[in-house]
């Protein structure tokens, strides 16, 4: 599965340099001098990093195949990827990389179908799972271990024990 680590904005300067909206938590990592990103769409790469750096809180990237204002110009909008077969395995078994979580069904410990996880939203008072219910609406889950104790990725399911009001309209 191709997972977005990047989005190519303008140009910086004129030696090919092009701002780049970061989505991916290892960007040091994904935009290291000689990685290579397959892109989206496919005919502009793969592109390989020549160097990165951040300026004014923007991580600025050249690549090997676009060392000219035009070149980057070409660039705008493409998105960066990376196959889902390539991510490290994470330190800790009870983190899950987003992809993972999207698409498990959420259901109670009684059964009680809960639908489908669609995405999940990295707040600032930690993650919330969008969970798409049967009937079309959404419900927002605190994604902590009280709430969410058991995640099975291999059964494609996760069971939520929610407390008095969570689930109330």
């Amino acid at each position: 599965m191709d997972l977005i680590v990047g989005r190519i904005g303008k140009p910086h300067g004129l030696r090919g340099e092009v701002s780049v909206q970061v989505r991916t938590d290892a960007p040091d990592e994904r935009f290291a001098p000689g990685a290579s990103l397959r892109t989206d769409p496919a005919e502009r790469g793969p592109l390989t990093v020549e160097y990165a750096r951040w300026h004014s809180g923007r991580l600025l990237v050249a690549f090997t195949e676009a060392l000219s204002r035009e070149a980057a110009e070409d660039l705008r909008g493409t998105l960066l990827v990376v196959d889902s077969d390539e991510l490290d395995p994470l330190p800790d078994p009870d983190e899950y990389y987003d992809h993972q979580l999207r698409g498990l069904k959420a259901h109670t410990k009684d059964g009680t179908d809960l639908g489908i996880i669609t995405d999940v939203i990295h707040g600032p008072a930690g993650e919330l799972l969008d969970v798409k219910t049967p009937d079309g609406g959404s419900l927002l889950i605190p994604f902590v271990v009280e709430i969410v104790p058991e995640v099975d990725i291999a059964a494609g399911h996760v069971v939520v024990v929610p407390p008095d009001g969570l689930l109330e309209l």
